[in-house]
């Protein structure tokens, strides 16, 4: 993985041309983590640093965008209507959507529009689940492992790796990344069909087959003042219309930024912890491992879930 651009360093703003496309970086030197000195210039980079594996990814698809203009600890807003100064190349996708009828959101095509997006102050990325041809029918199900505040982090590896053990019986090969956050990200790569109801209705009988089976470890319950103390929620509603979570490769609003980090199920069973991946040290990871979820991008080896849902009548563990 090459770098193919340098942020500048020496100035606060910049027009940069990238594929024969101009963007207007800016606030280049703003301190955006005090702690760790990194600037706004560095998020670019890091962005710029990392384009090649993360661009496939996020192409295609909606983009809700979630804005810190002034940094993670500054107040942040989201924008998902793409606002009127965007620059003419920018691709959009129109989805009707309940909360604001026809909604034009931003889709991160390129280098460029990678760029343009970050440039507005979003950390993380948050792409829709399907891509903009069929925005109904994701390629992916989801499992955001949410725990209880002062759980620690082993207990959210045995879920993780509870939830592995439950799909892996059923025929479905998943795969890790640590959040950024406190939690992990576990996800299992699809062929398109099913609705997003229909794929949160068969995460939701999964979860709760794993809360009757680990009931000292997992909860199913999403009021969180009622989550019991040392437990992790198997968060299946993420997989519902219109929901996102922080894409591979994102940089988080976190003290010492981390980054949304694919992992291996082995790496996990030895104890990584979220801070093992961050800003400054993800780039040389995909050098060293390459993209571990290079297998959501590849058409074969996806789990035909309609197929198993007419075949099982709920999945057992």
């Amino acid at each position: 993985m090459a770098k193919v651009l340098t942020i500048p360093r020496d100035q606060d703003n910049a027009v940069l041309t990238v594929d024969g496309k101009d963007v207007r970086v800016t606030n280049l030197r703003k301190i955006f983590w005090p702690e760790i000195g990194l600037t706004k210039g560095d998020l670019l980079q890091y962005y710029a640093d990392v384009a090649d594996v993360l661009l496939p990814h996020i192409r295609d698809r909606a983009m809700v965008m979630k804005r810190y203009p002034d940094g993670p600890k500054g107040k942040f807003f989201f924008m998902k209507q793409v606002p009127e100064y965007r620059p003419e190349w920018l691709e959009i996708c129109s989805i009707d959507h309940p909360s604001a009828k026809m909604v034009d959101f931003a889709m991160i095509e390129d280098l460029p529009s990678l760029l343009w997006v970050v440039n507005l102050g979003c950390i993380d990325l948050n792409p829709w689940y399907a891509t903009c041809d069929d925005i109904s029918k994701p390629d992916a199900m989801h499992f955001d492992l949410d725990p209880v505040e002062g759980t620690g982090f082993d207990r959210v590896i045995d879920t993780a790796l509870a939830v592995r053990e439950a799909l892996m019986q059923l025929g479905i090969e998943s795969y890790a990344k640590t959040s950024g956050a406190s939690g992990i990200h576990v996800s299992a790569p699809i062929v398109r069909g099913p609705s997003q109801k229909e794929i949160t209705a068969f995460a939701r009988e999964i979860a709760r087959v794993l809360e009757s089976v680990h009931p000292k470890l997992i909860t199913g319950e999403f009021r969180i003042a009622k989550r019991p103390a040392k437990h992790v929620l198997v968060d299946y509603n993420q997989n519902a219309w219109g929901k996102t979570l922080a894409s591979v490769y994102s940089v988080r609003p976190a003290p010492r930024a981390t980054v949304s980090t694919p992992v291996r199920w082995e790496e996990l069973e030895h104890g990584v912890r979220t801070e093992d991946f961050r800003i400054d040290n993800v780039p040389a990871r995909l050098h060293e491992v390459g993209d571990l979820w290079a297998p959501f991008l590849a058409r074969r080896g996806r789990f035909d879930l309609a197929r198993l849902a007419k075949e099982v009548p709920g999945p057992k563990c």
